[in-house]
């Protein structure tokens, strides 16, 4: 498979985060979170979440309250939360456009505390799209340890630009780190990661309940392929 780099996330993506996804991120999955573009699309959609941000904090636990502000999970292990994680499915963007196979976000904590992001997408030809990002943690009033992330896929020289980073905001997240919901506050990125290649259909399912009790328009999403089981060999 050949590899080529984007320099934007699903995933931490937001910017997208997931990956691209991911974790997009506008940026590249969360994006995992997964999640590719460039600066223009991450400065219009970092004025978009400016303005969200001003609106009053809903439920400190996240509790499903239907268009109120979203709040990410307190606290997060983020060495835990460290290592691969596979798409089962997503809000459609333009960063992960082209995918048609596994998508995958790959977070490494690093020594300063931030976090190392690799986002994969299989093309439809086989090759491998590729975008390496850095994520850093957002405090939140009353909430130590949300996980509640920036993401950057632009270049490290535009670092102090704010609309360089997009979020990455960990809704949902099961005690064994199994299974994350991952999106943003202005409700336009969703992703579903898992740490198995496939998740079992009840249990996506309950993430995408969960996700329309929050808000999230869940009729528009896309199932990864990796999601999906291997069919059956014809016997």
């Amino acid at each position: 498979m050949r590899t080529r780099h984007r320099s934007a996330m699903p995933a931490w993506e937001d910017a997208a985060p997931p990956p691209r996804r991911h974790i997009e991120s506008a940026g590249g999955a969360h994006a995992m979170a997964f999640a590719l573009g460039g600066v223009i699309a991450l400065a219009a959609i970092g004025v978009a979440r400016a303005a969200h941000a001003r609106t009053p904090a809903g439920p400190a636990d996240g509790a499903p309250l239907m268009r109120a502000s979203l709040q990410p999970v307190a606290p997060v292990d983020l060495q835990r939360y460290a290592g691969r994680w596979y798409e089962q499915a997503r809000l459609p963007n333009r960063f992960e456009k082209t995918c048609a196979g596994q998508v995958t976000a790959d977070y490494t904590p690093l020594p300063d505390g931030t976090v190392h992001v690799l986002n994969r997408c299989e093309q439809a030809d086989g090759r491998i799209d590729e975008a390496a990002g850095i994520a850093r943690t957002v405090a939140v009033s009353g909430l130590p340890g949300a996980g509640r992330l920036k993401v950057r896929f632009a270049p490290s020289w535009l670092a102090w630009v704010p609309f360089a980073w997009g979020d990455y905001w960990i809704l949902r997240l099961d005690r064994d780190y199994q299974v994350s919901l991952v999106g943003t506050p202005d409700r336009q990125y969703l992703w579903v990661l898992s740490r198995a290649p496939v998740l079992d259909a009840a249990a996506l399912q309950a993430e995408l309940d969960y996700a329309r009790s929050l808000g999230f328009d869940v009729d528009r999403v896309v199932r990864s392929s990796s999601s999906m089981p291997e069919p059956a060999p014809a016997l």
